[in-house]
């Protein structure tokens, strides 16, 4: 097979500059396809997560069960670097996955609980009821949402449980003034 003619830079010279255009070699590999079969890559992914979305309430449920045994651990062996990541690393991918899963209250109780575990000082100093209560209140949201009202009921909830973490981490930081910038920025976890 011959090898066509490589196509030729082309260059437009004006007074005070020079435009070079480079020869597209795509052009020839490109094929045009009508309006009525073009693909909306946006509208399958979505099309894909409807699909999908009767297995959201159970991969949030395992994803709380791996929170409580995180936590079971820690009441157990107490905060070790293991202990800690595992605890981290659940409320994470809960405070990730929460609002693709139709659960955006429990990401935000999630997020508050990742910033007291990433802002205390000293985690064997934070109260053990306010971890707890953090991840109580992800389980209750997980399992429990199955009316509207207790939609709002959860997103009260987890502003009340964020409220009461950033006053502790206030608290616990007020001496490490580098850190209380960090601690009283807002959340980034989209509220419902």
């Amino acid at each position: 097979m011959a090898k066509d003619k490589p196509a030729t830079l082309q260059i437009e010279t004006f007074a005070d500059h020079h435009v070079i255009t480079q020869p597209n070699p795509l052009r020839k590999v490109l094929r045009r396809v009508a309006e009525k079969d073009l693909d909306d890559p946006v509208a399958r992914a979505e099309k894909a997560l409807e699909g999908l979305s009767s297995e959201f309430k159970n991969w949030m449920e395992i994803e709380t069960d791996r929170l409580a045994e995180a936590h079971a651990a820690i009441l157990r062996d107490g905060f070790t670097n293991f202990t800690r990541e595992e605890l981290f690393r659940a409320a994470h991918d809960i405070k990730g996955d929460a609002a693709t899963f139709g659960f955006p209250s429990a990401g935000a109780a999630a997020e508050s609980l990742c910033r007291i575990i990433e802002h205390a000082p000293d985690l064997d100093q934070v109260p053990s009821d306010l971890i707890a209560h953090h991840i109580n209140a992800i389980q209750a949201i997980v399992h429990r949402r199955t009316k509207a009202d207790t939609a709002s009921m959860a997103s009260e909830l987890s502003r009340q449980l964020r409220g009461v973490a950033d006053e502790y981490l206030a608290l616990a930081n007020r001496d490490r003034p580098d850190h209380l910038e960090a601690v009283l920025a807002p959340g980034i976890a989209p509220a419902e």
